[in-house]
């Protein structure tokens, strides 16, 4: 009788741990309507406008639906916060974003995470299913993001194979579009590239907004501007089969160019003395040869430096806004309308002379007097001969009778300003290249490097950085890349804000882009 006592009570209070374990979360009564669900559909279906109380339907610039109130409780809603604000949080930061994400939430336990979970996983999803007219996948991906002061997730398009539908619950304090952390849909020309920001949707609490992932579905969340406010969130992923996507489009390359035919009277005109001396230059290719990059500080001669700075500042300069924004945002000058002494620095850069003082720092065969690896062997090679009396007239001798090719350069003058970045793209592994990086900033005495604005390099197809340049004023930056380095420039953020104010009332900052290839 008493071991019966005991098994009753056991097995009540394991009753008790597994109703503990999950909070039934009450959804929208919307989702219950017949003739909301058919309203939905229907206009879904014909990419028209829906509203009916608390939840509205828009297929500008891509069908999205937000329901306010998504969950009926307020007390589980806010029990819900509570445990997601409790969760361990992992710092996510490369090119595309900065945020703090927690793990996928699929296993968590917690009783209110696992409340909403199953509402999603179930009811939800079966709703969703029916107004798509598609059969979704039972499994949903799931995770909590944090985004603070500065976090950002720039413009991309979230496809990825089997995702359907992205979806966003907030759970934020009172929030405006002055917070920043809007969600901002991109507008789409006609090769399926984004635009331009036509919508931004202010996050506000316990609302839901979902979309369906296409490839027109870019969107970004825009960096966090409060200082005190948290942008909470649960958002993933309905899976299903995929809409059909166009043949992604192939930018045009970038037209490069041989050197200009101009002498030393540049360099000695242009150049830090320090440089052009013959004995530095070897000491600056030992160095470049065991690390594949250097910055050589105060490269351009004080004076020259400082016309070139004052006239980005001063004289106006047509700039154009460089995009798409899933790959690029920033400005670049016109070379028609370059101040003369700019007009010179270009040239400067684009010069026989300086082709040939960039084999002399790094080795690499950007000029026809610059000796090659082939030179070097041939020369190994004849010695050797001449040494043990054989003839010249060897296979090694004869094996190099093809011309050699022409080293060609592409360069930038680029202006830099807070919102500013440059992305890796799906396309750019396949088409990268052997070549030599320069970087030369101006106007930035202030930068730090909290501001974001560096030139990071990666491994393809992996997040550890391999080497990070932060602009540096008049300190010429020379990278080696090989076929299997990227680049990104990291997004500017708010604190750059603190930088004197520049030209046309922006906190500007510039630089000449260089890429030389042998």
């Amino acid at each position: 009788m008493n071991c019966k006592r005991q098994r009753d009570s056991e097995n009540h209070e394991k009753g008790k741990k597994r109703n503990k374990r999950e909070e039934r979360a009450e959804l929208s009564a919307l989702l219950e309507d017949e003739d909301v669900k058919r309203g939905v559909k229907e206009a879904w279906s014909q990419r028209a406008q829906y509203s009916h109380g608390d939840l509205e339907l828009d297929c500008h610039p891509f069908p999205h639906l937000l329901i306010r109130n998504f969950i009926q409780s307020d007390s589980f809603t806010e029990n819900l916060q509570r445990e997601l604000l409790d969760l361990n949080f992992h710092e996510k930061s490369n090119d595309l974003y900065k945020f703090n994400q927690s793990d996928d939430l699929k296993k968590r336990k917690e009783p209110h995470i696992t409340g909403l979970r199953a509402a999603l996983f179930g009811l939800f999803r079966s709703w969703l299913g029916e107004v798509l007219g598609i059969e979704l996948e039972p499994i949903v991906d799931v995770s909590c993001a944090k985004y603070q002061y500065t976090d950002v997730l720039l413009c991309h398009d979230d496809e990825l194979e089997g995702r359907r539908v992205a979806f966003i619950l907030y759970l934020v304090p009172p929030w405006e579009s002055s917070d920043g952390g809007t969600l901002d849909l991109f507008s789409t020309d006609d090769h399926f590239q984004p635009h331009s920001v036509v919508k931004s949707l202010v996050p506000s609490w316990n609302t839901l907004i979902l979309f369906e992932v296409s490839p027109i579905s870019f969107h970004q969340v825009a960096e966090v501007l409060s200082e005190d406010k948290c942008r909470l969130s649960l958002s993933g992923w309905f899976h299903g089969p995929s809409l059909e996507r166009p043949p992604r489009h192939i930018e045009p390359p970038f037209p490069r160019s041989p050197h200009l035919p101009r002498d030393e009277t540049l360099l000695l005109e242009w150049v830090n003395p320090l440089y052009l001396d013959v004995d530095y230059q070897s000491q600056v290719q030992q160095e470049f040869e065991d690390s594949s990059e250097i910055q050589l500080k105060n490269f351009l001669k004080e004076e020259k430096f400082k016309e070139v700075s004052e006239a980005l500042r001063l004289t106006d300069v047509q700039w154009t806004k460089q995009g798409p924004p899933n790959r690029r945002c920033y400005e670049v000058a016109s070379l028609e309308s370059f101040p003369q002494c700019v007009s010179a620095c270009w040239e400067l850069l684009c010069s026989e002379a300086f082709f040939l003082l960039l084999s002399n720092f790094t080795g690499l065969r950007l000029h026809y007097l610059s000796p090659s690896d082939e030179d070097e062997k041939d020369q190994e090679d004849e010695e050797e001969g001449e040494a043990t009396g054989s003839s010249g007239d060897t296979p090694s001798a004869n094996k190099n009778n093809k011309e050699p090719s022409t080293p060609v350069c592409v360069g930038e003058l680029r202006r830099w300003a807070h919102g500013d970045y440059t992305l890796l793209h799906d396309g750019d592994a396949s088409k990268a290249e052997y070549a030599l990086d320069l970087l030369l900033p101006l106007s930035c005495p202030d930068w730090q490097t909290e501001f974001g604005g560096f030139t990071s390099y990666i491994a393809n197809e992996e997040d550890e950085e391999l080497l990070m340049v932060y602009p540096e004023e008049n300190s010429l930056a020379l990278v080696y890349r090989d076929k299997e380095t990227l680049k990104f420039v990291k997004h500017i953020n708010h604190r750059s804000s603190t930088l004197p104010i520049g030209d046309s009332c922006r906190r500007a900052v510039y630089d000449f882009s260089f890429v030389y290839y042998e």
